[in-house]
Parts: structure tokens; sequence; C-alpha cells
């Protein structure tokens, strides 16, 4: 039996996959935001550029970020559980977050950002098979 050397998993071709087929990001988005399909009116892939050549070449943005309905979207998948996951994620909306203000913008007009993270590993540890966090309002 062939044993397949690369996975979905593999960030390279998990990009390729849905760089290049835009409507099964977005129905994965709707999925995992819990929206309509129908209920997107912007859906923008913000780095569009393409990975290497061959699955073993070198990448260095591993993520694919997105405009959807205003919001900023950050989609990353970890394979290797490096041990730094949350302040990496953590890092991530940050970088995110302050792109979105315009230098004479109001601090009330910063769109809702979210991180969207598919791991290959434990990081709570909770039964549950899907977590979501959001910061606390007053």
């Amino acid at each position: 039996m062939t044993r397949l050397e690369y996975t979905f998993k593999t960030d390279t071709l998990f990009k390729m996959l849905f760089v290049q087929n835009p409507d099964l990001l977005k129905r994965l988005v709707c999925e995992l935001l819990r929206i309509s399909f129908e209920s997107i009116g912007q859906f923008e892939i913000k780095n569009p550029e393409m990975p290497p050549e061959s699955l073993d070449g070198k990448f260095c943005r591993l993520d694919i970020n997105m405009t959807v309905d205003g919001q900023l979207v950050d989609l990353e998948i970890q394979v290797r559980d490096e041990k730094d996951y949350p302040e990496r994620v953590l890092y991530y909306w940050a970088r995110e977050y302050p792109t979105a203000l315009p230098e004479s913008g109001d601090y009330k007009d910063l769109p809702r950002t979210v991180i969207i993270s598919i791991i290959s590993f434990n990081q709570f540890d909770s039964p549950e098979f899907h977590s979501e966090f959001c910061p606390l309002l007053s």
C-alpha cells in the first residue's frame, strides 16, 4: 500500500487548496463562523500569493488572511505543538488588529478581528473538539 507523503495538514498544500478554490475557503469560513454562505457580501483573500512550486519548497507565510464583511479573519493551521501556540496566535491577532484603523480613524470603528486555528494537537485538557474564546466586554 502506498502511503501519502503529504496531507491537508501540510501548510503549503492547505494554502494551495484554499487560495486556488476561494469558494471552498468561503464555505469553510461560513461553517466555522456559523454564518450562511448567502449572507456574505464581501469576501477577499488579502494574501493571494501562491506557495512555492513544490511541496518541499520554503514558504514564509503559512496563514490565510481574509476580509469577510468588514471583519478581519486569519485562518491558521498548526501541526506541531511547539509549546508556544497561545502566544503565537495572540501575536497574529495583535499584528492583524491595528492594520484596520486608518491613521485618522476612531478606535470605536475598529472591526471585529477573528483568528481561526486548526491545530493537530491537544491545546487544552478538555474533551471538547472545538473551543471558542471571546474577550470579556463590560
